[in-house]
């Protein structure tokens, strides 16, 4: 499928005076056209108002660096009206073509824009008025939650990273989950961050108790691996503020995620070793 026939190019007809979501992912559409490391898929396609939408999944696959290959699924644009995480997966990913052996033992699985038409009308909600951030294994009749839920399911992820952006923050911070190992992971990340932008050091952050910005319990029905998968992934929220130029959230995003990569590169040859 190409960019002209997709369904992301036919929403940006329909609807010129939306934002429009071809252009946003248009690098990304270009770039898997041409790379042998990235495969773009668009067959998680769904409706609303008799328009058709894509969740985009496109799969990085690193050079070798093991005998399995480590699953990462990396999410953004759940909030429609939260675009800094969808430009930082699409930097992210021009920077892992142009150095591959950042993503070296990885299949890296990006999700840049899980709310499409919240995209296209710069809101929080999607267009049926939900917040998909609280619908997650919770019998949702929303087909982005549901398509979301089926990737989750078959892709079997060892860590889930999903980027956002905190209207009500003045610094980076971050909210773990899953695997025990997560702690290791958000403390190096945080640090890489905060040679950009601040880190929230405020002991209560969007009404959860903090410290020294990590966050451990959160609402519920947001993007996290099935309920019951055993053994957890780890589970990573990052939160940058809104008020710093775009370019700075988009390059602490991207410092975190290198962090992250090559921290958990460095704990899964330590355990082989043991």
């Amino acid at each position: 499928m190409t960019i002209a026939d997709s369904p992301i190019k036919t929403a940006r007809r329909a609807r010129p005076q939306r934002r429009s979501i071809a252009d946003l992912l248009a690098p990304l559409e270009r770039l898997a056209a041409t790379s042998s490391n990235l495969v773009a898929n668009h067959e998680a396609q769904f409706e609303i108002g008799g328009e058709p939408y894509v969740l985009p999944r496109y799969l990085f696959v690193g050079p070798r660096g093991g005998d399995t290959p480590i699953r990462i699924g990396i999410f953004a644009g759940i909030h429609g009206d939260e675009p800094e995480g969808i430009r930082a997966i699409v930097r992210f990913i021009q920077l892992l073509e142009a150095k591959p052996e950042l993503a070296a033992g990885y299949y890296l699985s990006f999700y840049p824009l899980c709310n499409p038409t919240g995209f296209e009308d710069a809101t929080r909600h999607s267009r049926r008025g939900k917040d998909l951030n609280r619908e997650f294994w919770n019998n949702s009749a929303e087909p982005e939650v549901r398509l979301l839920q089926a990737e989750l399911v078959s892709r079997s992820f060892q860590g889930i990273i999903s980027l956002h952006t905190d209207d009500s923050s003045d610094g980076f911070y971050g909210i773990v989950g899953g695997s025990t190992l997560t702690k290791h992971l958000i403390e190096p990340a945080l640090s890489a961050a905060e040679k950009l932008l601040p880190r929230d050091e405020r002991p209560v952050i969007d009404g959860f108790r903090a410290r020294n910005g990590i966050i451990r319990d959160c609402y519920d029905g947001i993007l996290t691996a099935p309920p019951k998968v055993r053994p957890r992934p780890f589970e990573i929220i990052l939160e940058t503020p809104a008020p710093p130029p775009e370019y700075l959230k988009e390059c602490a995003f991207i410092a975190a995620l290198q962090t992250i990569l090559l921290e958990y590169r460095k704990f899964i040859a330590y355990a082989a070793n043991l």
